[in-house]
């Protein structure tokens, strides 16, 4: 597939008035003394289809190195999820220079203070955020019809065209090539990693931080659901000191995950067939994990929905867990306010760090002195209803549900010096952790493919960067990650 390139850009095309470009020079200072003298920059890039019309105007904002010698240095291309998510929580959160120290489960002040991130992957690589279309301040270009780049397959063409298009205008071509994506993020990194690949565009590394990979898990009854959702709530109910006293996180959270494995997915698969008494035995070593009285798992015939658990676990104390962190809590809403809708789209755990992530932000725009438009959207719903799940699989076909491990598999096949690394959280409600494992598993990647996929478990819930302790603890384990390009 062709790609126009900023100098085959038609005169006539592009013509919508957007922001002009921002940069401002800054030094980042390490808890080590060590510093980095970088550029910040933000700007709208244009993007094309294969026949020179204007399909998006995509905003970036790029942080790169100031070292002259750049031929080792990677750039890694992020984004967040949704779909309908822009990038702006990932970088204000924990992978860009500058973030919003959190305070554990507490809900942050309006006005936070913003530090140096001691974390940040500055220290291993330039990085490029990347809204994407109909999200932050990117935007389907007038006279394109939305329908074409909202969806799973679209938006993965238009990302990649975001991609290239962003290494013709900063001549970065002779790069190191990564990808990092959280939520519904992995799933368009996934598909991105494929679709460079087979435009020419090797990338290095794919990071995915909270990820989905097959969406047939969200059918209803889908015995993966409440497969995965399990060792979540032994988590939990560990955390809020009701089960696995005594046991460390680690391997309390290891004992769920093998329950799973060899006794729950068993009874889930039986289903109505499984005798009484052998119903009775596993509810009860449900029990034991995550909390919940027996006779309440036998009534919901061992199949806990994850609303039903952050509704019913603690409502004796007036609390109502949370979805993206299941340690986060609320008070219980009124008998009235019964709406099954509302109730699983509040999150305790997402309240409590997205005002205040969205106007440091702003400011840190304003500050670089970019003007952006009247509204930044952060999560455009629009979007989101709207998207097409249609999926082209690689060697499958279209199926109505994608299941971008194909995808995963299929780039690794075709270029096996890449690597990938999957970072899951305990405490992850939205895309649980035992679900991408099961998922990469039925690839069957022989040996020498498997060796190119890496783990890491940490103590965080979706949003990795919300838990300083996890961020911390994934920051040597990524910068290791990087490193791997040098291995023969």
């Amino acid at each position: 597939m062709a790609d126009v390139t900023a100098a085959e850009k038609p005169a006539d095309e592009g013509a919508e008035k957007v922001p002009e470009k921002a940069s401002k020079h800054y030094t980042w200072h390490g808890e080590d003394g060590k510093t980095i003298d970088y550029t910040g920059t933000a700007e709208m890039v244009d993007i094309f289809d294969d026949k020179g019309k204007a399909m998006c105007h995509q905003f970036c904002l790029s942080y790169v190195s100031d070292d002259v010698d750049k031929s080792d240095r990677p750039v890694t291309f992020l984004w967040n999820g949704g779909p309908g998510g822009s990038s702006s929580m990932v970088c204000i959160g924990g992978m860009g220079p500058v973030r919003v120290p959190t305070d554990g489960t507490r809900h942050l002040r309006n006005t936070c203070p913003v530090e140096d991130n001691p974390y940040t992957l500055l220290q291993v690589s330039d990085l490029v955020f990347i809204d994407a279309p109909g999200t932050g301040y990117s935007h389907v270009a007038a006279g394109y019809d939305p329908k074409k780049v909202w969806g799973v397959d679209g938006d993965g063409d238009a990302m990649a065209r975001t991609v290239i298009a962003w290494l013709n205008e900063h001549n970065a071509w002779d790069r190191p090539h990564y990808l990092y994506g959280e939520s519904y993020g992995t799933t368009r990194a996934a598909v991105v990693y494929r679709l460079l690949g087979e435009r020419g565009v090797g990338v290095d590394g794919v990071v995915e931080q909270s990820s989905i990979l097959d969406y047939a898990v969200m059918l209803p009854g889908n015995d993966d659901y409440y497969a995965g959702m399990f060792p979540v709530m032994a988590a939990t109910a560990q955390s809020a000191g009701v089960t696995g006293q005594g046991v460390s996180p680690e391997d309390w959270f290891a004992q769920a995950m093998d329950f799973v494995n060899t006794t729950y997915i068993n009874a889930l698969t039986i289903a109505g067939n499984l005798p009484k008494d052998r119903m009775q035995e596993v509810a009860e070593k449900m029990s034991g994990f995550i909390g919940l009285p027996v006779d309440f798992i036998m009534a919901r015939k061992l199949r806990i929905e994850l609303y039903e658990f952050r509704a019913h676990f603690a409502q004796d104390k007036g609390l109502s867990h949370g979805r993206y962190d299941t340690r986060f809590t609320e008070q219980v809403y009124q008998p009235v306010q019964g709406d099954l809708g509302f109730f699983q789209m509040e999150d305790p755990s997402y309240d409590a760090i997205q005002v205040v992530y969205n106007e440091v932000y702003q400011k840190l725009l304003r500050d670089m002195g970019f003007a952006g438009y009247p509204n930044y959207c952060g999560l455009n719903i629009e979007v989101n209803e709207a998207w097409n799940w249609n999926h082209d699989m690689p060697g499958v076909g279209t199926a109505p549900m994608p299941n971008v491990a194909f995808d995963i598999a299929t780039a690794l096949r075709r270029n096996p010096t890449s690597h990938v690394i999957f970072l899951g959280g305990r405490h992850d409600g939205a895309t649980p952790y035992w679900n991408v494992i099961h998922d990469m598993a039925k690839m069957y990647l022989p040996d020498d493919l498997a060796k190119q996929v890496l783990w890491h478990e940490s103590s965080n819930g979706h949003m990795l960067y919300a838990d300083t302790e996890a961020l911390k603890a994934t920051t040597p384990v990524l910068q290791d990650f990087y490193d791997l390009r040098h291995q023969a």
